[in-house]
């Protein structure tokens, strides 16, 4: 096995950088938000199983953190990345630390503006977790030891590949297997079955999307549904009931695909290791595709949860969920309460929302409605700044 560990010793450029461990990051933030919302979305619409998690994956280099890293979702809010680590952030105290927690590392655009966060709800990626996925920033976070790691490899590209292509994994990106390698740590799959079934039937095409990231917007889904967002604006962020489940795969230990060092292996061999790894990560997800995937709605199930939570409607529902999500900011950022509880199933709770929360009233207004909700998702945006991607290698 090559010399590939990386010094104890961070570079300065990197110790300069390691503010962004806490810039944004609230714990508090995160069990809030998923004890008063999530947990019920979970409970009833999305229905998410973790297969193969049991053994939960430890550490190889104690020093480093592992690399967890799964499939998008094309052409869907990425609501399968609030699933996942909402569930393993429920799951993990009750097996394992929370230190094997995965902190995300995430597109950028979806930080520029605060209309790719959920119903506007200002710095929501970055409080609970997220960081912006730089070059500089994934290196960076590679001596972090409060929490592993986690990565789409394939980038934006992956979001916005389309319903023709699902299931199919696109180039990832090289850096994933060049830190690997160099900080000696092991890369884990899982991936992330039925999130295609979020946004059904979405196609897009690369011009298109150009166009859209100009103004924050990583990708636009061409499909009936985008009719539904010019008229209610809240459609912009719906996803429909797949049941998610998460299957755990094989962990990779890239030092052992390679007899060479990190600075000896050429751009064209990174590219090699990278496809093998992406060869072994398409043929397991083929078959948790096979296995858990062929009934993405699973339309029973979800019609006895609602059944079980009815006292809670109509929260469960995407049509209410801009209330919840405003009133949840209102509560726990400009009125700074903590340890609070939303009281869900009391009669009225929604139309109560809707009146302490104009804006959200913005969500049902055909068309002009964007009107308000472009001025605050824009307001202070940050397209202008240029950021060099990770999946440079």
């Amino acid at each position: 096995m090559p010399a590939t560990t990386a010094s104890s010793l961070p570079p300065p450029a990197i110790v300069a950088n390691q503010h962004i461990y806490d810039d944004y990051f609230e714990e508090e933030f995160t069990r809030t938000v998923d004890e008063n919302i999530l947990q019920l979305l979970d409970r009833v619409w999305f229905r998410s199983e973790l297969v193969g998690f049991e053994n939960f994956p430890q550490r190889n280099n104690p020093d480093r953190p592992l690399i967890f890293a799964s499939n998008h979702s094309g052409m869907a809010f990425p609501w399968d990345a609030i699933v996942a680590l909402s569930h393993l952030f429920r799951y993990l105290p009750k097996h394992e630390s929370l230190r094997d927690l995965p902190r995300p590392l995430s597109a950028p655009l979806l930080s520029q503006t605060a209309l790719m966060n959920p119903y506007l709800v200002k710095d929501f990626w970055k409080k609970c977790g997220c960081v912006d996925a730089t070059t500089l920033n994934f290196e960076t976070m590679m001596y972090y030891q409060d929490h592993n790691l986690m990565l789409y490899p394939e980038g934006v590209p992956g979001i916005g590949k389309g319903f023709n292509r699902k299931y199919e994994l696109q180039r990832l990106a090289t850096s994933m297997v060049r830190l690997a390698l160099q900080h000696g740590t092991d890369i884990v799959p899982f991936y992330t079955i039925n999130a295609e079934y979020l946004n059904p039937y979405a196609y897009s095409w690369d011009w298109i999307n150009n166009l859209t990231k100009k103004i924050g917007i990583p990708f636009l889904p061409l499909t009936l549904l985008l009719l539904l967002v010019l008229v209610q604006p809240w459609a912009f962020y719906l996803a429909f009931p797949a049941k998610l489940v998460f299957v755990m795969g094989t962990r990779i230990r890239p030092a052992d695909l390679t007899d060479k060092t990190v600075d000896e292996l050429s751009r064209e061999e990174y590219l090699a290791l990278s496809e093998q790894i992406r060869r072994q990560m398409q043929g397991e997800m083929d078959a948790a595709v096979a296995a858990h995937g062929q009934q993405p709605y699973r339309w029973g199930e979800l019609w006895q949860r609602i059944k079980e939570n009815r006292r809670f409607f109509p929260f469960f529902l995407p049509f209410a969920w801009p209330a919840v999500f405003t009133e949840f900011e209102r509560l726990y950022v400009k009125e700074g309460r903590r340890n609070f509880r939303m009281q869900l199933d009391k009669p009225g709770a929604w139309l109560r929302m809707l009146w302490r929360n104009p804006i959200t009233l913005a969500y049902f207004i055909p068309l002009l409605g964007w009107i308000p909700l472009a001025i605050k998702g824009y307001k202070g945006n940050k397209l202008g700044q240029k950021q060099k991607a990770y999946r440079s290698s």
